[in-house]
C-alpha cells in the first residue's frame, strides 16, 4: 500500500499534490528548494538557477474564474487578470486554508531519485536531499515530480551563425527583469511566444527601437475578448468543444481562422502564423499591434545571421547597429535528480507519459510528473485534476491496462498532436477533451443528461458557459458543496471586477442577431449531417 509520498517542488502543482494526497489518507511530505511557495509566480530579483523566472511586469493570461482551483475561488475583489504579486497572495491563502506548509521543507534540494533494490516488488523510491551541507535519503512508497517546464532555458546558438563574433550582448529572456536598463538601445527580440511578445511590448516604451523576430509567426489574442468578455470564459466551453469535435475538419479550420483573425488582420502587421490551421498555442498580448502600428515594434522574419553589430534576416534586410539580443526561445524539459532519466524519456529521449502523467515502462505506477501540459486551459486546475487521478492510481483505485495498450495510447495521442498541433511531442491538448479524460475514472464529471433532467439551469451553464474549474467537484470522490452556486455565479464576479462605475443600462434592443443563432445552430447541424451520409 502507498502511503508516504515524495513531493517535488512546491509550486501549484506542488501544493494540489500535498492536498489530494492529504485528501485521501496519504503522508505527503514536499521539497522545496527555495524559501518560499508558488513556483514561477514566486518573483524574485535575479534569475536563480534551477528556479523558474519571471519578469516583474508579468500578468496571467487565464481570468480568475479559469484558473482557480477547483473548490478555493479567487476573493471576489480580485480583478479578471491579475499581476503575478495577487497570483503569489492568493497561492499562500491556498496553502494556509488547507493547512499545506507543514508539508513542506524548504531550502531542501532533492539531488537524487532512484528506484529501490526490490522496486518491482514494493515500487518503493530512494530519495536523496540536501539542506545546509548535508545530505538524508529517504524511502518514500510513491514521488509526484512537481518541479514544473520553465527552468532550463532553451538557448540554440547552433542555430544562429556568427552569433559568438556579435559584439553587443545576448541573453536568454529568462534573465530578462524590468526595461529601465535598456534606455536608448536597439532590441532584437528573437520568439514570437508569450514572453518574447511582452518583453518586445515593454522594451518598446524606453528602447530607441525593437525588432520583433518570428520563424513562423503566431495568431496574437487579447484577454479583452467579444464584447469586453475574458477570452477563455467566452472560447473554452463544452460546446465550443463538442461542437470542434463534430464539424468536418474544413469547416472546422475555417470557423478557427475567422475566430483567431477577429480582432484584426494578422497579415497586415506581419504575425500571420505559417501553418493558419494549426492549433498551437496563440500569444496572448493586448498591446503588441498597437506598438506595432506606432513604429515602435516591428516584426522581422527569422534570424539567417549575426554579424559584429547588425544581424541579417532570411528575407536579405539588414539591421544595424543592434545593441542587445533577447532570446525568448522556450525551454526544455530536464530532470536532473533522477538517476534514471529514461523512465520519463522512454523513447528518443523524449517524454513518454500515459495521460500526460505516468512513465508507462514502470513495474508499478508510483510515480507521477504533475503540470507537463500546455493547453487552452490553466495549469492550476489541469495539475490538480492530475493529481487527483494519479492519488487514486498510487492506490489501485485507477486500474491501469497493459504497458502495450498504454504506449498505443500514447501514440494514438501523438498522432493527434501531429494532425491538430503541427508537432507529436508537443506538451499541447484539448483543455475539456483531456479533464474530462481524467475525470470520468474518477466520476467527477458532471453527468449533463442527468443536470438536464434534475438541475436544468446548471446544465445549460455547464454546457454552454465557460468550463470553470468548478466542474470537476460537482459530484463523485472530493465533491464540494459550493460549486453549483460558484458555477452559476461566475458571471457575476466575472463582470463585478470591472463594473468598478454605476452606468445606466444599455436600452434593450429587438434581439435579431440573438434570434439568428438559435436558428443557425440547427441548420448548422442539419448541413453537417447532409454532408456526413449524403
Amino acid at each position: 500500500m502507498v502511503r508516504r509520498v515524495a513531493i517535488v517542488g512546491a509550486g501549484v502543482s506542488g501544493l494540489a499534490a500535498i492536498r489530494c494526497c492529504r485528501e485521501d489518507g496519504l503522508e505527503p511530505t514536499c521539497f522545496e528548494r527555495s524559501e518560499d511557495i508558488g513556483g514561477l509566480w514566486h518573483y524574485t530579483e535575479h534569475a536563480e538557477e534551477g528556479r523558474a523566472s519571471i519578469y516583474r511586469t508579468v500578468f496571467t493570461n487565464s481570468c480568475k474564474e479559469m484558473m482557480c482551483y477547483h473548490d478555493f475561488p479567487f476573493p471576489d475583489d480580485h480583478p479578471n487578470y491579475m499581476h503575478n504579486s495577487k497570483l503569489h497572495e492568493y497561492i499562500w491563502k491556498y496553502a494556509e486554508h488547507f493547512d499545506l506548509l507543514r508539508h513542506i521543507r524548504f531550502k531542501t534540494l532533492v539531488t537524487k531519485i532512484k528506484k529501490r533494490p526490490n522496486f518491482s516488488v514494493m515500487g518503493q523510491w530512494e530519495v536523496v536531499t540536501e539542506k545546509e551541507g548535508k545530505e538524508e535519503t529517504e524511502i518514500f512508497d510513491a514521488v509526484m515530480i512537481c518541479s514544473g517546464h520553465h527552468v532550463y532555458p532553451n538557448l540554440p546558438i547552433a542555430d544562429f551563425p556568427g552569433i559568438q563574433k556579435f559584439k553587443g550582448r545576448y541573453f536568454h529572456s529568462r534573465e530578462y527583469k524590468e526595461p529601465e536598463k535598456f534606455r536608448g538601445k536597439k532590441v532584437l527580440v528573437v520568439g514570437l511566444g508569450n514572453s518574447g511578445s511582452d518583453i518586445a511590448v515593454e522594451l518598446s516604451t524606453v528602447a530607441s527601437q525593437v525588432y520583433l523576430s518570428s520563424r513562423s509567426g503566431s495568431w496574437v489574442m487579447s484577454r479583452v475578448w467579444e464584447h469586453g468578455y475574458p477570452w477563455d470564459m467566452v472560447i473554452v466551453t463544452r460546446f465550443r468543444t463538442w461542437l470542434g469535435n463534430i464539424l468536418p475538419r474544413a469547416l472546422s479550420d475555417w470557423l478557427y481562422v475567422r475566430s483567431m483573425s477577429w480582432p484584426f488582420k494578422h497579415e497586415n502587421f506581419g504575425l500571420m502564423p505559417v501553418n493558419r490551421t494549426v492549433r498551437k498555442e496563440p500569444v496572448f498580448n493586448d498591446d503588441l499591434p498597437s506598438r506595432i502600428a506606432c513604429g515602435v515594434v516591428k516584426v522581422k522574419p527569422n534570424v539567417k545571421e549575426f554579424r559584429e553589430t547588425s544581424v541579417l534576416f532570411q528575407d536579405g534586410t539588414v539591421q544595424e547597429d543592434v545593441d542587445v539580443v533577447i532570446f525568448a526561445t522556450g525551454y526544455s524539459y530536464a530532470y536532473p535528480f533522477m538517476e534514471d532519466e529514461s523512465i520519463i524519456k522512454s523513447r528518443n529521449n523524449e517524454v513518454t507519459l500515459y495521460k500526460g502523467i505516468i512513465p508507462p515502462q514502470l513495474e508499478k505506477p508510483t510515480m507521477a510528473v504533475i503540470g507537463l501540459v500546455q493547453s487552452f486551459g490553466s495549469i492550476i486546475p489541469t495539475s490538480e485534476l492530475q493529481c487527483r487521478w494519479a492519488v487514486k492510481v498510487f492506490q489501485g483505485l485507477c486500474r491501469l491496462p497493459t504497458i502495450s495498450k498504454m504506449m498505443d495510447d500514447i501514440d494514438e495521442k501523438a498522432g493527434k498532436k501531429l494532425k491538430w498541433y503541427g508537432s507529436s511531442n508537443t506538451l499541447q491538448m484539448d483543455y475539456i477533451t483531456y479533464m474530462d479524460e481524467l475525470a470520468v475514472p474518477l466520476g467527477v464529471k458532471p453527468n449533463l443528461l442527468k443536470l438536464l433532467l434534475t438541475d436544468p439551469r446548471l446544465a445549460l451553464e455547464v454546457f454552454f458557459g465557460p468550463c470553470t474549474p468548478y466542474q470537476f467537484r460537482l459530484t463523485g470522490p472530493g465533491k464540494w458543496s459550493g460549486a453549483r452556486t460558484a458555477i452559476l455565479t461566475q458571471w457575476d464576479r466575472t463582470l463585478g471586477a470591472t463594473r468598478t462605475r454605476v452606468v445606466p443600462a444599455t436600452p434593450l434592443t429587438f434581439p435579431i442577431l440573438a434570434m439568428l443563432k438559435v436558428l443557425f445552430l440547427p441548420l448548422l447541424l442539419v448541413a453537417v449531417l447532409a454532408a456526413l451520409y449524403w
